[in-house]
């Protein structure tokens, strides 16, 4: 009840009294003075420490606790350490430099792989004709591969051991990118396997990716035990829990977001060394939060939140689906090129389903421009 009802109903209960003779103004009924302070610090308590069960919070209002707690001041930012400072302000000059335009702007195309890559062919037909519009990268952890296709003799970066699920999976694609930018002309730069294959022609995707306002970066929280459940106090101050991001490796991402990434030092730190398996009876995988993180905490509204490289864990294994060649089907690929939401399903006892429409500038577009993981 509110406060100016209460004083209504104790005015109304006061005799009133006719004629010349008139109270002087200042003596009130002791009663109700103390009532309205009673109501008073009532209110006041209710401010500073809100009640907690819905129930209570009906008694000021039927919205319920939302607006008591509405009322208080928000909580004091964190105070930054100076290496975060650093690192705000570099990524911040960093997407505020407007991109340099170039003749021809083109996509780079960073294959990661062990030794072969069993679709060079398929690349092959997929890159003829565009040769003034694409770049091929080639990462290979253990042995320099034989290409078959001429896109990508020459193509091999400087490789180094990679191991699943530490961080030289990210040294290795930051290797990548390193290489890449080195090309002005780059604009756009893709991760793939070597399982993975292109759903449709060139200039599709072409477009696709370089007339895009974002990167398409996978990004989701996940509160069960393969998600924050990887996460380490270590971290902090810099990444806290609930920054803790979770997301496929397979990235596809535009220029300013890959020199973001090359000057990160402080973030990569952090995952370098707190992020692996094993460590404090947890398993960190690198390469599944590290970015997610890093980009969620600098520039979220960036990020697309998935990856425009489609697979599928519905086997619910450590590794995805695996298409044999009696998988592989017009209807498979029909079907994968018409998904036009993005889901992902949490690790907890819940198993949350998150579903969000695949935008591309505001318009709904299919989300997958290539797929894996295919069997030579």
């Amino acid at each position: 009840m509110k406060t100016s009802q209460l004083w209504r109903l104790g005015m109304g209960d006061v005799q009133i009294l006719h004629g010349a003779r008139h109270r002087p103004p200042l003596k009130r009924p002791m009663w109700i003075i103390v009532l309205v302070s009673m109501v008073s610090l009532f209110l006041v308590c209710a401010y500073i420490y809100p009640p907690q069960s819905s129930n209570a919070c009906y008694v000021f209002s039927s919205r319920g606790c939302k607006v008591l707690t509405d009322w208080l001041p928000p909580a004091p930012a964190r105070e930054f350490t100076d290496d975060e400072i650093v690192s705000r302000i570099v990524v911040r000059e960093i997407l505020n430099t407007p991109s340099i335009p170039t003749k021809k702007a083109k996509i780079a195309f960073m294959f990661l792989t062990t030794s072969l890559l069993p679709f060079e062919k398929l690349w092959d037909k997929f890159f003829s004709g565009h040769e003034d519009r694409f770049s091929v990268y080639v990462h290979a952890s253990k042995e320099k591969p034989v290409h078959v296709s001429r896109y990508f003799v020459n193509r091999d970066v400087r490789s180094d051991k990679v191991i699943w699920g530490q961080i030289s999976m990210i040294d290795a694609e930051r290797r990548l990118l390193a290489n890449a930018l080195g090309d002005p002309d780059n604009q756009h730069f893709v991760l793939l396997s070597d399982s993975c294959v292109p759903l449709y022609k060139f200039d599709y995707i072409y477009n696709y990716l370089i007339y895009s306002n974002m990167s398409y970066l996978d990004c989701f929280y996940d509160p069960g035990p393969h998600g924050n459940g990887r996460y380490s106090e270590h971290m902090l101050p810099e990444i806290e829990l609930k920054d803790f991001r979770k997301g496929a490796q397979w990235f596809s991402m535009k220029r300013q977001h890959a020199v973001i990434v090359m000057a990160d030092s402080l973030y990569y730190t952090k995952f370098r060394d707190y992020c692996k398996p094993g460590l404090d009876g947890k398993n960190c995988i690198a390469d599944e939060h590290y970015l997610p993180t890093f980009f969620h905490i600098v520039d979220p509204g960036g990020i697309a939140n998935w990856s425009v490289t489609h697979v599928d864990w519905s086997e619910r294994k450590w590794h995805p689906k695996l298409y044999r060649t009696q998988d592989v089907t017009s209807a498979l690929l029909k079907n994968i090129t018409s998904i036009n939401l993005s889901i992902h399903v949490t690790s907890d006892e819940k198993r949350d389903v998150q579903v969000q429409s695949c935008l591309w500038n505001g318009t709904t577009r299919p989300c997958y421009l290539f797929a894996r993981k295919f069997h030579p």
